[in-house]
């Protein structure tokens, strides 16, 4: 989704060309998100400006890449690069089209009018801005492009403009605006009326702030400012008066020496300038004022944390470059073997077979006397829970659901207060998902989060949960994720049945299975040159069928995901089952087949599926256990894996189709890394 970064440098001198470097840079950090737009906001005056001391804003704004944009920002020869500021304040943004086409007029930052008094850059989307944009039109507003965020600037103008006294400050203006807003939204303010200043806040979208200081800070946390009293509703023009703000004990961060700071809604964006990063919670405002980083709230409601607590980042700058490969993707896949021992580590001793998930140790009894888990999650997310449920099933001996959020959002579907809900969610933010939660929170279920974004919104919310560690994953097409998605859960289920005696043989032979996993992924990737060699075969098609059945239906599900995610040819996921129910239609010997079908419970009954493949002239590629000569002999070709437990195998087999789908739409000449119409974090419905 949409991708935010914003400067400010207070009593630290820097050109403006330096700042320029510093956005832009902020927003190649975020190109993985996708987007079709970029735009940039920074002070005045430029070069043909009479007074040095006006407070001009300048909004460059391009469609395409962010390069695009760089290159704009130097052909505007009525700045002056060269000044040098000691404080400044800029935002940067770049734009996924929701509403209307990209262009530069529908790119961000968004303005109040043609005097640039108040810009916005917005990540989320607003649901009543048609009623909004309708209210200002009556007012005489107008508007300029078809987005929801344009209600936003003209919005607060309209409360400026309308304002009782001339001390409200921007903070204020901002908590006036957000009270009018639905949806969801993270949004960062820049205006001329409140030079060098800053105000942010989010609701539902994320949003964090770097802190970069060469002296020691006041304090390690931000106590959080309340508000006494309560809004009046109704129109805009019955806000209520400027309130008194209360607290125990109000701090801020910075003491008004020489401080930067960094908005952004990736800690990716962030991490090669500070690894002190705060985490804006759901309708904190933040503002920095003289230098000064505050946070207020409307009310405390009950249960509420009252600090926000500065927070070291682990990450690495390593762990965001591409290195020695062509793209984010290909890295990511190649990290497996680490990724998936990042997710073990600590929480499983191979010689006393023990697992111990600390996030959701002091809840396991009550996990283990609910009615029953409720898996929940989108895309491939949601496959690595459908990878799962059977083991999940056999070790908990409970029943599990796997629900889609959005599908689980409309059907009302009946939550108990017994029941255990999952939110898998590789950044924790995926919109449908938090909504999920907040139904089943409100239902009086237990939550648990399964996240690889320390501080996310889902992970803050849940009652517990286990980050998977598969570190930052950049493509938007998830790999690792997934894997390590997988490998917790089973690390659950692992915890569950600790104490059956009955399940003993079983989780040692899955506890055996884990221990070499690593080394199996190594083998797999090793034949990355004969996937590619599979792959020129197959980049001209239009379509390809994917199908297996048992624990490997969701490696079937995921890899025509990946196919049609960054090739963008069709690509189905079928159950080697339901192949007789229709899909066996379309077998002929021109229609690409991909079939799974390892040494598990399922394995004759594959076999009888490949059989009525071959009988229709079909040309399977067959991904199967090394040396099945009896499955090889049938093949058109064969992808040889090594073989592990049965649900573990799973993971063995996704990783040559995530490589498939890897070289086909390099072949096919596309960006890996940034398909079209499609961003990493999906935090719109």
């Amino acid at each position: 989704m949409c991708g935010i970064f914003a400067y400010l440098n207070y009593q630290v001198p820097r050109t403006r060309k330096e700042i320029f470097e510093t956005l832009v840079k902020g927003l190649q950090r975020l190109e993985y998100r996708g987007y079709d737009s970029a735009g940039i906001a920074v002070d005045g005056p430029d070069k043909t400006s009479t007074d040095i001391t006006s407070n001009t804003i300048c909004l460059i704004k391009k469609t395409g890449k962010v390069k695009a944009l760089d290159e704009e920002l130097y052909k505007k020869d009525t700045l002056d690069l060269d000044a040098e500021l000691f404080t400044h304040f800029g935002i940067a943004h770049t734009r996924w089209a929701t509403h209307g086409e990209p262009s530069a007029v529908n790119s961000h930052p968004h303005r109040s009018d043609k005097e640039n008094e108040f810009v916005v850059i917005h990540n989320g989307i607003i649901t009543n801005y048609k009623e909004l944009k309708a209210y200002l039109i009556n007012k005489g507003y107008e508007f300029e492009s078809e987005t929801d965020t344009e209600v936003i600037p003209k919005l607060i103008k309209y409360v400026y403009d309308n304002r009782e006294s001339d001390n409200l400050s921007f903070s204020k203006l901002v908590e006036r605006v957000i009270q009018q807003l639905e949806g969801a939204f993270a949004l960062v303010f820049k205006s001329r009326h409140f030079p060098s200043e800053a105000v942010c806040t989010r609701r539902g979208s994320p949003l964090l702030i770097g802190v970069r200081s060469e002296h020691e800070l006041l304090t390690e946390n931000i106590s959080i400012q309340y508000n006494s009293g309560h809004s009046k509703e109704g129109v805009i023009e019955k806000n209520s008066h400027n309130r008194p703000d209360c607290s125990d004990s109000i701090n801020s961060v910075g003491d008004g020496r020489a401080v930067e700071y960094y908005f952004a809604s990736d800690a990716s964006a962030i991490i090669e300038h500070t690894n002190k990063v705060l985490y804006l919670e759901d309708n904190d405002i933040a503002a920095v004022t003289g230098g000064k980083l505050s946070i207020h709230r409307m009310s405390r409601k009950a249960g509420e944390d009252p600090v926000r607590a500065i927070q070291t980042l682990q990450m690495e700058m390593q762990q965001i470059m591409k290195g020695n490969f062509d793209a984010f993707m290909q890295k990511e896949i190649f990290e497996q073997p680490e990724s998936v021992v990042n997710t073990m580590r600590g929480r499983i001793c191979f010689d006393s077979n023990k697992v111990v998930l600390g996030g959701l140790k002091d809840h396991l009894k009550e996990i283990k006397r609910c009615r029953r888990l409720i898996m929940i999650g989108c895309g491939t997310s949601f496959y690595a829970t459908v990878a799962t449920r059977q083991i999940l099933e056999e070790l908990t001996e409970l029943p599990v659901m796997v629900e889609l959020a959005s599908d689980f959002l409309d059907r009302n579907t009946p939550v108990y207060r017994d029941d255990v809900c999952f939110f898998i969610s590789q950044s924790g933010e995926t919109a449908d998902t938090l909504m999920a939660l907040h139904y089943c929170k409100n239902r009086g279920a237990l939550t648990v989060g399964i996240t690889n974004t320390v501080g996310s919104s889902i992970c803050r919310e849940t009652d517990c949960g286990v980050h998977i560690n598969a570190g930052p994953e950049i493509g938007v097409a998830s790999t690792k994720a997934y894997t390590s998605q997988i490998v917790s859960l089973i690390m659950f289920c692992l915890m569950m049945s600790e104490d059956r005696l009955s399940l003993q043989n079983r989780r040692t032979e899955i506890l055996n299975g884990l221990r070499v996993l690593p080394e199996m992924i190594k083998k797999v990737l090793t034949l990355d040159e004969k996937i590619k060699t599979i792959a020129n075969e197959l980049y001209q098609q239009r379509s390809l069928l994917v199908m297996g059945r048992g624990f490997n239906y969701a490696t079937c599900l995921e890899g025509a995901l990946k196919i049609k995610e960054i090739t963008y040819m069709h690509s189905e996921g079928i159950l080697a089952g339901e192949l007789k129910h229709g899909p066996l239609a379309l077998i002929d010997k021109d229609m690409p087949v991909i079939m799974v079908i390892m040494k598990d419970s399922c394995y004759v009954k594959c076999q009888n599926a490949l059989q009525q493949v071959t009988a229709r002239s079909g040309r399977p590629i067959i991904l199967c256990c090394q040396d099945d000569h009896e499955v090889i002999k049938n093949a058109y070709k064969t992808i040889e894996l090594p073989q592990t437990v049965d649900c573990l195998q799973g993971i063995l087999s996704i990783i040559p189709l995530q490589l498939l789908s890897f070289h086909l739409a390099v072949l096919r000449g596309y960006d890996v890394d940034c398909p079209r119409n499609l961003a990493k974090s999906v935090t719109v419905e």
